[in-house]
């Protein structure tokens, strides 16, 4: 009887693990088919960006940098609040026993604040200049 039991065990167990790496096979194409084609649509959607803004500056260099430059100020905003949060993590965690910790946490959170406004404002400078004096 427990042999019965213990090859019936066995049998479930085989059966179940040959029909999850079929499942695992067939979601592993079918996840490579989706990244590809999800890859092709995101290159697309910056071509067709990159060229409403060379279109929108009439130059391709202006509107290459114009691209560059909201790409930037996208990706800036969590770095910098990445990096506020370390230099508030130094300042008011760290810097309670040391005073040199809290010096420094103070001045990363000054880099990252200039560095988060500059990335958001040159965009804006870049686009008067160019499009206002420019002609």
């Amino acid at each position: 009887m427990k042999k019965i039991f213990l090859v019936s065990m066995l049998l479930a167990i085989l059966l179940v693990s040959v029909g999850t790496i079929v499942l695992a096979v067939e979601e592993k194409n079918t996840l490579e088919t989706n990244t590809a084609s999800e890859l092709i649509n995101i290159k697309n959607e910056a071509k067709t960006e990159k060229d409403e803004y060379t279109r929108k500056y009439g130059s391709e260099s202006y509107g290459m940098t114009a691209f560059i430059l909201n790409k930037v100020r996208l990706y800036s905003i969590p770095f910098c609040f990445i990096g506020i949060a370390v230099g508030a993590l130094y300042q008011y965690v760290l810097g309670t026993r040391r005073l040199d910790m809290r010096q420094k946490g103070f001045a990363l959170i000054v880099a990252f604040i200039t560095i988060l406004v500059i990335c958001q404002v040159l965009p804006l400078i870049f686009a008067i200049v160019v499009r206002g004096w420019r002609g």
